[in-house]
This record gives C-alpha cells, sequence and structure tokens, in this order.
C-alpha cells in the first residue's frame, strides 16, 4: 500500500512539473475567417527569463522572435509588437488553451505539443540538389547600432576571379534573408538566379529577425539603410568581391532604401528598384486605401475619406499625444463603419487602439513623410525600375511615372523604367494581382522578369 502511495504521489508530482512547463515546441492552427494557418511557437528558458519565436509555415513566415515572453504559474503572454500582436493561454494538462489577438480580433488558438502535419506548398523555383555556385553563411556589423546581421553570399564557382556583387534589400516587415512570404522564398529564387549567371548575391535576415541582431519594432527605413551601407563595407573587405561593381536591388520598401543608400555611399554602382515606390508614404497608403478595399459603393468611399482624415492627423506637425487624441476622437465618429468593416467577433476597442499605436511608431511617422522622388533627383548613376501592372499594393502607372520625372531633374541618361505585363507586387504570374492570391500561385518569381533583372546587370557591368 505504501509503494502504491508513493507511486501516485510520483506520477502526481512529474505531472505537476510537466504541466508548469512551458520550454520547447507548441503547434496549434488557427482558423482565420475560414483559413487555417499553422502556428508553431518556440519556447526558450534562459538566466534572464523567457525567450520565444515562431513560425508560420503556410505563410512563409520563420524565427519571428516574440518581443516578450511572460510566465506566470500556469499562464503565458506572448507579445509581438512588430506585428501588433499578442497571445494569452493557459497550461491545462498538455496543452495550451488561449487566444491569439491582431488587429482588434480575438481568434482562439489552442496549442499541443503534438506535430502538424502540414504539406509544403509546391514551390518549383526553389533550388534543389547540387548547386552549381558556392554559398556561405556569413555575418557583418552595423557600428551605427552596433549591431550584427546574418545573411547568405551566393558565389559563381571561378574562384580566380573577382565577382561583381547585388545586395539584396528586403520590403516593409520583418523578413529573413530568402524574403520569406505566404510560402514562397522570393529572394533564394532571386539568388540562385543572379548567381547561375556570375553574379554574386548578398542577402541577410532584417534586424531583429531569424539570426541578425538588433530591435527592428523601433527602426525605421533609414536605420535600415544603415544595415545596407554596413552590408556594402562588408564586401569590399573580401578578395573575391570585385569593388568596383557593387550593386543594390530593394524590393518594395527596398525599392526605396536603395537610391537612399546610393546617395550616401560612392561605391554603388548601379541600382534597381522593384515595385519601389516614386510618390511619399502618406501618398502611397492614401492610394492603398481604395485599392486594397474590399468595400462597396458608399461604404468604399467613406472609408476612403476616413482614412484620408486619419493621414492628415498622422502627418501633422503636432506632438503625439495631440495626434493621439485626435485619431481617437476620429475613430469614435466613425466607429460604426469601422465595426461593420471587421470580422464578426473583432474587439473594436483593441483593433482601435493597435490601429493608432501602429500610426504613430517610428516607422509609420517617417514612412508616411519619406519621399523617395527626393532620392531620386540625385541619381546619377544606372537605375532599373520594373513594377507589375497587376501590382495591387504599389500601383505601376503613378510610381513609374513618378521615378521617370525624378531621373530626368537629376539628368539621368543610364535609366530603365519597365512595367511588365500580368505581374502583381511579387513579381508572379496573377490572375488579379489581390494579396490572396500570392500563396495560392506556385510560381515565385516570373522568368520574364529574372531575365529582364539579370541581362540589365550584365549589360551594365559590361560597360
Amino acid at each position: 500500500m505504501k509503494t502504491l502511495y508513493l507511486l501516485l504521489i510520483t506520477l502526481i508530482l512529474s505531472n505537476f512539473c510537466f504541466a508548469q512547463d512551458f520550454t520547447g515546441k507548441w503547434n496549434g492552427i488557427l482558423d482565420a475567417q475560414g483559413t487555417q494557418i499553422p502556428l508553431i511557437f518556440t519556447i526558450e528558458k534562459t538566466d534572464n527569463g523567457y525567450h520565444g519565436s515562431f513560425d508560420s509555415p503556410k505563410q512563409g513566415v520563420k524565427d519571428i522572435s516574440f518581443t516578450s515572453v511572460t510566465v506566470e504559474d500556469k499562464s503565458i503572454r506572448l507579445d509581438a509588437t512588430n506585428i501588433g500582436a499578442f497571445y494569452k493561454g493557459e497550461l491545462i494538462a498538455d496543452s495550451v488553451v488561449g487566444t491569439w489577438n491582431q488587429g482588434g480580433a480575438s481568434l482562439p488558438l489552442n496549442l499541443s505539443r503534438k506535430e502538424l502535419k502540414e504539406s509544403k506548398p509546391n514551390r518549383p523555383q526553389e533550388p534543389q540538389g547540387l548547386l552549381p555556385y558556392k554559398s556561405e553563411e556569413v555575418k557583418f556589423y552595423n557600428n551605427i547600432d552596433e549591431i550584427t546581421l546574418a545573411g547568405t553570399l551566393t558565389l559563381p564557382e571561378n574562384a580566380e576571379k573577382k565577382h561583381p556583387v547585388v545586395i539584396l534589400i528586403s520590403g516593409s516587415g520583418p523578413q529573413n534573408r530568402d524574403e520569406e512570404v505566404f510560402g514562397h522564398k522570393t529572394f533564394l529564387v532571386l539568388a540562385d538566379h543572379l548567381t547561375r549567371k556570375g553574379i554574386a548575391v548578398l542577402r541577410y535576415d532584417d534586424r531583429g529577425t531569424a539570426e541578425s541582431e538588433g530591435d527592428f519594432s523601433n527602426a525605421t527605413t533609414a536605420d535600415f539603410a544603415t544595415d545596407v551601407l554596413s552590408a556594402v563595407e562588408f564586401l569590399k573587405s573580401r578578395k573575391d568581391i570585385n569593388i568596383k561593381q557593387i550593386g543594390l536591388i530593394g524590393h518594395s520598401e527596398g525599392g526605396i532604401i536603395a537610391p537612399m543608400v546610393a546617395n550616401q555611399s560612392e561605391d554603388i554602382s548601379y541600382l534597381i528598384s522593384l515595385a519601389g515606390t516614386g510618390i511619399s508614404g502618406k501618398e502611397l497608403s492614401l492610394m492603398q486605401s481604395r485599392s486594397l478595399n474590399t468595400m462597396e459603393g458608399n461604404d468604399k468611399e467613406a472609408f476612403y475619406l476616413f482614412n484620408k482624415k486619419l493621414l492628415e492627423i498622422a502627418t501633422s506637425d503636432e506632438s503625439t499625444e495631440e495626434k493621439r487624441k485626435k485619431m481617437m476622437s476620429h475613430f469614435e465618429n466613425s466607429k460604426e463603419m469601422i465595426k461593420k468593416s471587421l470580422p464578426e467577433g473583432t474587439n473594436v476597442d483593441n483593433f482601435i487602439s493597435q490601429q493608432i499605436s501602429s500610426a504613430l511608431s517610428p516607422w509609420a511617422q517617417y514612412f508616411f513623410q519619406y519621399n523617395p522622388s527626393k532620392e531620386f533627383e540625385k541619381i546619377k548613376i544606372p537605375v532599373l525600375s520594373l513594377n507589375g501592372n497587376k501590382d495591387v499594393q504599389v500601383d505601376a502607372t503613378v510610381n513609374q511615372n513618378a521615378i521617370r520625372e525624378a531621373l530626368k531633374k537629376a539628368g539621368n541618361k543610364q535609366s530603365t523604367i519597365k512595367e511588365l505585363d500580368g505581374l502583381n507586387h511579387l513579381f508572379q504570374e496573377a490572375e488579379t494581382g489581390a494579396i490572396s492570391e500570392y500563396g495560392l500561385i506556385e510560381q515565385t518569381f516570373s522568368p520574364v522578369a529574372l531575365n529582364e533583372i539579370s541581362e540589365w546587370i550584365l549589360k551594365i557591368n559590361q560597360k
């Protein structure tokens, strides 16, 4: 009897200890309006408390760090302020029962230690097997912000030659070195194509993302430019790189970082803007309030006017607190319209609070005011600007015209500006260009666009 009693006590204690342990991998599936999104959380205990990160395989998101992890007895809270989200859960037996909160919506998300069985999307352009070039894991240091960035340098096989090189600059949001989104590794496919053509490529994890150090959530476009400048200095230190042929390729926000960097460094030979903008962030945001709005009729126009007023407040010269008060009042006056536009069950007050915080963040405040045309007006080096005519995020005609006019002011005679037929913001061949299509399309990067890029670079490097 005593033996049985001790055995039961041991079992109870071991189960209790296990129940308190949040460390390890946790898996769950988020149901977002009928879309099943698998999520994988990794929690580690350190001397300074807990650290966590998460993957979203279906969206192509990997190793995004939680900005804070708070554990109290059986409760856990995981904050991801860089994407305006947090998770709250409670440990029950060997599961965590909780909710994922983002954009004002609170969605059930229960976690278990059972591995998810998720089929990988077909991505035929991703390189497989033995590759005809070298791939080297590298790190370089940003002296300004005192952070180390991690990336991959791919080099053509000819070891005796000094190679021309391009630096890939990612779009907005925390991106890994492959610019992985919706199951697509855009920069991996681009780097593979260019390296096979004899061009070395450096791609790296954004600061505060994957293996790179730093704080992403408080960084601005100008801060990201210093990361690129650090990459330039790193490449100049290598004996296998032709330092007279260093180019920049920026996608989306990367396309507005590239001219900023080129105007700060004499080491840049040329730049390529892929779906980059030529108008201010304020103008772009206003255009997107139409192009990305799925409302109809009067509601669509009312929403556009609401956003226009919101942007006027956000970009005013008033103090942050005054802006916050006015934005809150503006949201309150339109609360019914906002509620109507959100999924059922969304906490409207939380949504409003997050939207205001996002608009007042350092990144947004800089982005609204920054006009890349002012940088393009000073660019003398060769420029290639490409955009797809089915891009619903960055209107090709408006932005390409703005870049064209800016380069004319610069007296730049070495620019090529093209709209590519049928391509979306990711340079995929698309039906409508809608964001919802990105993950459904098997193609990662149109071969037409890839060839436009590589042929232009090879031509420039021959001069």
